[in-house]
């Protein structure tokens, strides 16, 4: 057991967390047995996963036949939301011993607010206050969109004393804004007289899409470049923004969380924000299917994997600090990229519009399908 790759990652200061939530997976005992037998520390959820869990099995229907016969009047976003509540607070209920024993410091489940409010500060604030009073698990995270709205309801919620993971992140600048809104709610909540060490937070910084988009923009300058040096030289680039743009987000980690306001926080109890890696499955099938785990490894971290990726893992991972192995190659490949004339920070903000409209896509296809099966219920 102690050679596990995913269990030796607790010994370099990773957590790793299942980007994954369903009924079957819970009430089957699964989720149990990778707390026990996998290291597994936490859960992650969003639209997408819990429209493949309900759509792949009848578990629900039960539950939605009686919901519906209590309230006709449940929206089909109310119905989704009664449903997920009740898989959120199971999965807090198995991982609360782990949130017990690490002192407040993992265990966590999350759950994300309507992405259709990511442009919205205060509808977002609402929603999550509303989430966290209907699960009611110390356990338990919201996740909150790194939208430029999404930075006040961030550092409010925070103020507030409420688990925040921070999605939905791409860029480094951003990244560093999220940092200061976590601070400032601290503060805030110092100031009012509160405690700060129940409060904590990831921020949550999406990988593999880096590649995907700048792999293609490299493709593009490779097909009009004019020599094969050039064409070998934009080759080389591909599959290394993405790890590089996580290596530099973590030394800005490193530096804001060794800081004297950070410090002073410290000694109030206040825990780190870690920073937590995910959309870490591999999209080329010409890249190690481990590439977004291996690469990313160090202190003060978390990796939320997606089925494929933590077996993956397990099976040919070799745990390690790898994360800050190499930060000045980090920043010479970015400086590279940009050198062929791709602007990563139109990258990043690119993959954020697109993040939170795939979101609200999913969400959508979420709601349609409780539609659907409201009406075969009800038939």
């Amino acid at each position: 057991m102690d050679s596990h790759p995913l269990i030796k990652l607790l010994k370099y200061g990773q957590s790793f967390w299942y980007d994954n939530i369903s009924r079957e997976i819970i009430d089957s005992g699964e989720l149990e047995r990778m707390v026990e037998e996998e290291g597994l520390r936490g859960v992650t959820s969003n639209p997408s996963i819990f429209y493949k869990s309900i759509k792949s099995t009848n578990a629900y229907n039960d539950e939605l036949r009686r919901l519906l016969e209590e309230d006709t009047s449940l929206s089909n976003k109310d119905l989704f939301f009664r449903l997920a509540i009740r898989d959120i607070r199971d999965a807090c209920e198995i991982l609360l011993p782990v949130y017990t024993e690490s002192n407040g410091e993992d265990g966590f489940v999350s759950i994300e607010v309507d992405p259709h409010l990511a442009y919205n500060t205060e509808t977002t604030i609402k929603e999550a206050l509303s989430l966290a009073e209907a699960i009611d698990m110390p356990n338990l995270m919201i996740k909150v969109p790194a939208t430029k709205e999404g930075l006040p309801a961030i550092e409010e919620l925070i103020h507030l004393g409420k688990n925040i993971n921070v999605t939905l992140l791409f860029s480094v600048k951003r990244y560093e804004e999220v940092i200061n809104a976590y601070l400032s709610g601290l503060e805030k909540r110092l100031n009012d007289g509160k405690p700060v060490d129940s409060v904590s937070s990831v921020a949550s910084f999406f990988v593999s899409r880096v590649d995907s988009l700048v792999d293609r923009l490299l493709e593009e300058k490779i097909s009009t470049a004019g020599s094969e040096d050039e064409k070998a030289r934009l080759r080389s680039l591909k599959g290394k923004t993405a790890v590089a743009n996580a290596q530099l987000a973590y030394q800005s980690f490193k530096r804001l969380f060794g800081s004297d306001r950070f410090l002073k926080l410290r000694r109030e109890g206040a825990k780190l924000q870690r920073l937590l890696f995910g959309s870490t499955s591999t999209k080329n099938p010409e890249y190690s299917d481990i590439l977004y785990v291996q690469e990313l490894i160090g202190p003060g971290t978390v990796n939320t994997m997606p089925d494929a990726t933590w077996k993956a893992f397990k099976d040919h991972g070799r745990a390690g600090r790898t994360i800050d192995r190499d930060p000045d190659g980090a920043v010479r490949i970015i400086k590279a990229v940009g050198e062929t004339g791709i602007d990563l920070d139109q990258v990043t903000a690119e993959l954020e519009t697109e993040g939170v409209r795939l979101f609200q896509e999913s969400f959508d296809s979420l709601t349609e399908l409780i539609g659907e099966k409201r009406k075969a219920l009800s038939g």
